[in-house]
């Protein structure tokens, strides 16, 4: 049974919000129209409060009594950027998300996050303290608490033996308000076709890991909506398929028995199911090639409290190099090489796509700021600069059912948007070049996006 979707909440940063504006003007600006890939110059958009008033030719539209309005002649507006893979709080091993990760989504002018395993408890009190203004920051999609095998790896988890402990899982997380389940590899095979089967009973979504003991067309049938780091791709993609489930998987065995028929047969059927693939890109180059990385000379490494980086980025390196690592550099970076072509293969194909980027999990993945490299790559894998922007505009809004209130810039939309220095659609590395940005409706210039990577910059030194 296909999986629903369900709406969008908000979450925040404990530093004040902006206050809404009576009404915003952005006067003059090039609208990008992420859906056409077109970029329509002179036109004058109007905020009030929350929504978007009125998109139009500038010619046309006289900014409202008493509106603030922005000159952005010569600047660019996108939709607000989604990150579809982050964790912003993860028992003891991130402190800080609220201080650190959620200031830095907004400065890089991410308004929407898809939190794929946290503490549901805690996000739903951010969530509450958004709603009443107390905080500001991102939307939110979350899953609370992950499901995963009888003994869990991480924090933040929901241990699953059996069919039954995986749908009062399922029961228990949709009854607390999850928005979706997320699903860790360890999970039991009948326990995933329960978990699946629960799930679709009560209208949730399940997202997540192919758990090692399915197929990822097994996956794919029975309705999880996405595969999150390409996992199942290369194992599906090749005849020793039964063997990988079993275990002695990895780059080198993935490179030397790849078939091209698996993988389009495989790609056939994950584009007929509307499988979306979020593959976490900067995060799969990162962990695979941490020689070529040096955390202590990074320039973002400032943004980082001193706890992630020798604490749980330490963790996750000595799993990596000790358990995954195991192939030679040059081996590993031809599969990081295979994945960008897979990549583009699966695109062609017609399998959707969404960009994340696993921040703060991930090494060297700094919140916000990766989301940036993350569509460079979709790049540098065949898509166009479009898009790749629709990775993380109207693509989100698609995947979440929100299509009519994000995603766009057009009348009637929730105002998230980034006003941008240079054409994206020209070069995607433009998406960093941000002027201002207005979260819900709340207007941060560029001198405000400042301080908040200031005062972030602070409290990762304390």
């Amino acid at each position: 049974m296909r999986m629903l979707l369900l709406g969008l909440s908000l979450l925040g940063s404990p530093i004040p919000p902006q206050s809404l504006e009576a009404s915003l003007v952005l006067r003059d600006v090039t609208v990008i129209d992420v859906a056409g890939g077109l970029a329509l110059p002179g036109m004058t958009v109007v905020v009030e409060g929350d929504h978007i008033a009125r998109v139009g030719k500038s010619d046309t539209v006289s900014p409202p009594a008493g509106a603030r309005v922005v000159d952005a002649a010569g600047k660019f507006l996108i939709p607000g950027l989604w990150d579809m893979h982050v964790h912003t709080i993860f028992g003891d091993w991130f402190p800080g998300g609220r201080e650190i990760a959620l200031p830095l989504f907004i400065a890089n002018g991410v308004t929407g996050i898809r939190d794929m395993g946290g503490d549901l408890d805690v996000l739903l009190k951010w969530r509450k303290e958004i709603a009443q203004g107390a905080i500001a920051g991102p939307r939110l999609v979350v899953s609370g608490e992950m499901l995963d095998g009888p003994e869990p790896r991480f924090p933040s988890s929901i241990a699953v033996s059996s069919p039954e402990e995986g749908r009062s899982a399922v029961r228990d997380l949709k009854r607390r308000g999850a928005d979706f389940i997320k699903l860790q590899s360890l999970i039991p095979r009948e326990s995933v076709l329960a978990i699946a089967d629960e799930a679709g009973t009560l209208g949730i979504p399940v997202a997540g890991h192919v758990p090692d003991a399915i197929r990822a067309a097994e996956a794919s049938d029975a309705g999880q909506k996405s595969f999150e780091h390409l996992i199942g791709i290369f194992e599906g993609s090749s005849p020793l398929e039964d063997e990988f489930l079993a275990g002695g998987k990895g780059p080198g065995r993935f490179l030397q028995s790849f078939d091209a028929h698996r993988a389009a047969t495989l790609f056939a059927l994950l584009a007929k199911n509307e499988t979306w693939q979020c593959p976490t890109l900067v995060w799969e180059r990162g962990g695979s090639l941490l020689e070529e990385r040096d955390l202590g000379n990074h320039p973002l490494a400032k943004y980082a409290p001193a706890s992630w980086k020798t604490g749980t980025w330490k963790k996750f390196r000595d799993q990596i190099v000790n358990e995954f690592n195991v192939d030679d550099l040059a081996t590993r970076r031809r599969f990081v090489s295979k994945e960008l072509e897979l990549v583009g293969e699966m695109h062609r194909a017609g399998v959707p796509f969404l960009a994340g980027t696993d921040t703060a999990a991930g090494v060297y993945i700094f919140p916000g700021f990766s989301l940036h490299e993350e569509l460079e790559l979709f790049v540098a894998a065949g898509f166009t600069p479009a898009e790749a922007l629709r990775t993380a505009t109207r693509d989100p809004a698609r995947f979440l059912g929100m299509g009519d209130r994000l995603g766009a810039v057009a009348t009637g939309k929730l105002a998230d948007l980034v006003l941008l220095d240079r054409n994206p659609l020209e070069d995607i590395r433009n998406t960093r070049a941000i002027f201002a940005v207005v979260a819900n409706g709340r207007f941060f210039a560029r001198e405000g996006l400042d301080r908040l990577l200031l005062q972030v910059e602070q409290a990762a030194s304390e």
